[in-house]
């Protein structure tokens, strides 16, 4: 690339900048006079880079005449900037500065016309152009040094980037045109003009970020920010290495070009090792939080790395392990465990629950009682071990435990997590990655956190153990319904024994009661696999309604008063898919009840037919004692609600929720000493429904 390449280049990169920046500052603008004033300058400056642009590639009087008259504007545009920063801190003074910008301002426009007007020789007007920049350069340096000096101290660091910025580029220009009226024109210098004005785009925009008071609403992407300056000190590093590599080649004789090569391959080596060192990473982004920005933490984007970092979890451990990454993020910290306190009934000492980076016998167990626990629960600090070190009495009455010493030596932050309830546990953190300040920022962006963090574990502890509790619940559900079943399966040994003196020596009696026994035993088997797996012991499928009737008919055969099973014509193949055991049980509960409420001299009778809206019924009906309205809405489908002595009132419960789980609903009608029907509604399955439901019990299964 030639010189002249080099400068078109410059200028143009300068003019992107600048425009975009101009944009930016348009979008941020609020309306305040300095805010104007600002983007003016900006606006100028990035016109002036397009006109040095145009004057590089295409010389002529008149291009060179634009982006003169370009430069004279812009600089009075930052000469307008500072001594609007100054008007409140110089007082009368103020307009004897203004008076010397015009003067030189005018002065340097004079130069330039006369080129153009051949009002003065060329020579004469070319010195007094830069006779007059270099008095404005100087004159750039005064009021930069009156505006830095002249702030409060508390308020200097929001300008200071401004001030640095422009600062080099007055003496920049200082030297430029210095240079120009001794020795004439360099072009060297002046091709490098374009990129340094375009190196204090990033310290104004930090300035302009810092005060409000110019009204506009700038932020600066600190990640931007970061992998920009990473990128700017690996290329400058790398120039380096050129530089060396070129000079060794040069001046080393036959193998100059092999220690090139050497070189170079090691540069690159160290350059990949720096870059992937979390180490390096930490201290390059504390060095920019720390001097580039007002605050030490872009809090929208730490609050939501550390939101994602805890919402990632999917389960209580791995929660532990994204608490300590999250906290340990904030501080630059590489390692850490979690402890956290047992759970009522169990042991109340806190244990480790997760680490992070620590080997598997980093275990401790704190009491409750202890006076790290005490001081935690008291004062709700964030202890700092480092501090404790060289002066406990900042942490007056805590002592720390032995194993923070022997199990953990890096050990550096004991940071607790205050829930609802009080202290549920703290996490420890080891020594950062580089060296990180505590102060009250920090603290306070820790405290905040933590109590973050332990809402997130308080919830995801009580979610897992309502989880335990439902499991429980529903564990208890199906005893109480087994428990329920076994009563009546006791009822039909029970009925059995009873009648076995009078009907013992009968041989169809004896061969019943044998039916009667397998029956039960089968029943009782199939109830203890039931509870012990805890699910249903036979799959759903379709079966013939009529054929479950018939067997719940010849099961209660033999009891008073009798049953009377009514199946229409054309109704003996209804279909339903369902659970032929459970179906069985919840119809004979149904009946069984009818038989208990009705005297030995009434009627019970089972039907079944097709309702109006295509679906299959069944209607158990009896003259029994009946029950009132009251009862039937308020007590009857409840659990644990029943008129029996002997009942648990679990049947008419368990009989609802199943024939619901079907698809169907259960009715109840009943008047006092009259009896009760009851209706049982279920889905009606056609051919082509039937094979859907076997496709579905064969998936069961």
């Amino acid at each position: 690339m030639s010189l002249a390449d080099f400068t078109v280049w410059g200028y143009a990169l300068t003019t992107l900048v600048y425009g975009g920046f101009a944009l930016y500052l348009y979008a941020a603008w609020r309306g305040a006079a300095i805010g104007g004033c600002l983007l003016l300058s900006v606006c100028l400056s990035g016109a002036w880079a397009l006109g040095c642009l145009w004057y590089t590639r295409h010389p002529s009087v008149m291009t060179f005449l634009w982006s003169s008259v370009l430069d004279i504007l812009r600089v009075g545009g930052w000469f307008a900037f500072l001594l609007i920063l100054l008007r409140p801190l110089l007082g009368g003074v103020w307009r004897r500065f203004l008076v010397v910008v015009i003067a030189v301002l005018a002065v340097q426009l004079v130069g330039t016309l006369s080129i153009a007007t051949v009002l003065m020789p060329d020579e004469l007007a070319l010195k007094l152009i830069r006779g007059s920049s270099l008095a404005g350069a100087i004159l750039g340096l005064v009021l930069i040094e009156q505006l830095y000096l002249g702030v409060p101290l508390d308020v200097r660091r929001t300008i200071k980037p401004l001030c640095v910025g422009l600062g080099a580029v007055f003496m920049f220009e200082l030297y430029l045109f210095a240079d120009a009226f001794l020795f004439g024109p360099s072009p060297i210098i002046m091709a490098v003009r374009g990129p340094v004005h375009l190196l204090i785009v990033p310290l104004v925009a930090i300035s302009g970020a810092r005060n409000p008071s110019w009204s506009l609403h700038m932020s600066l992407s600190r990640t931007a920010v970061f992998h920009s300056t990473a990128l700017g000190l690996s290329g400058l590093y790398l120039l380096a290495v050129s530089g060396v590599g070129f000079y060794v080649r040069s001046f080393g004789g036959e193998w100059g070009q092999a220690l090139q090569t050497v070189l170079l391959f090691a540069a690159l080596l160290l350059l990949a090792v720096l870059m992937s060192s979390s180490a390096q990473r930490a201290r390059l982004r504390v060095f920019i939080n720390k001097h580039l920005f007002p605050y030490r933490y872009d809090y929208r984007a730490e609050w939501l790395r550390f939101t994602r970092s805890l919402s990632s979890a999917t389960g209580q451990s791995n929660l532990g392990q994204s608490v300590i990454t999250a906290l340990a993020n904030l501080v630059e910290s590489p390692c850490g465990a979690l402890w956290l306190r047992g759970s009522a009934g169990e042991s109340t000492d806190y244990t480790v629950h997760a680490k992070v980076n620590l080997p598997a016998q980093a275990e401790a167990t704190e009491p409750m009682n202890s006076s790290l626990i005490s001081f935690m629960r008291k004062r709700e600090w964030i202890v700092n071990l480092e501090e404790y070190r060289r002066n406990p009495a900042n942490y007056p009455g805590l002592v720390l435990p032995d194993w923070l010493a022997s199990r953990f030596p890096d050990a550096w932050l004991l940071i607790p997590l205050i829930g609802g309830a009080g202290l549920m546990g703290f996490v420890l953190l080891s020594t950062p990655r580089t060296r990180f300040e505590i102060d009250w920022e920090v603290l306070d962006l820790l405290k905040t956190a933590q109590h973050q963090a332990a809402s997130d574990l308080e919830r995801m502890l009580a979610a897992e153990d309502l989880l335990e509790a439902r499991k429980f619940e529903s564990f208890n559900r199906m005893t109480a319904f087994v428990v329920h079943d076994l009563k009546n399966l006791v009822a039909q040994l029970s009925l059995m024994l009873r009648n076995a003196e009078r009907h013992k020596n009968n041989p169809e009696f004896q061969a019943d009661m044998l039916e009667t026994v397998a029956h039960v035993e089968s029943k009782m088997r199939g109830l203890m696999i039931q509870l012990q797996e805890k699910r249903s012991i036979d799959p759903p499928r379709v079966l013939n309604l009529v054929k479950n009737l018939e067997s719940v008919h010849h099961a209660k055969r033999e009891q008073r008063p009798g049953i009377e099973l009514d199946i229409p014509p054309g109704c003996d193949t209804l279909m339903v898919l369902a659970h032929p055991e459970r179906l069985e049980r919840v119809i004979g509960h149904i009946v069984q009840n009818a038989i208990e409420a009705t005297p030995e001299n009434g009627m019970v009778r089972i039907s079944a037919d097709i309702s109006v809206s295509e679906r299959v019924r069944v209607v158990v009906t009896d003259t029994g004692c009946g029950m009132t309205e009251d009862f039937i809405r308020e007590h009857l489908s409840r659990p644990f609600q029943t008129t029996k002595s002997s009942g648990m009132g679990i049947g008419v419960f368990e009989t609802r929720q199943y024939i619901r789980e079907l698809g169907g609903d259960v009715f109840y009608e009943s008047k006092k000493s009259v009896g009760t029907r009851v209706t049982i509604e279920l889905p009606l399955h056609t051919r082509l429904d039937s094979e859907h439901g076997e496709k579905s019990g064969s998936e069961h299964d």
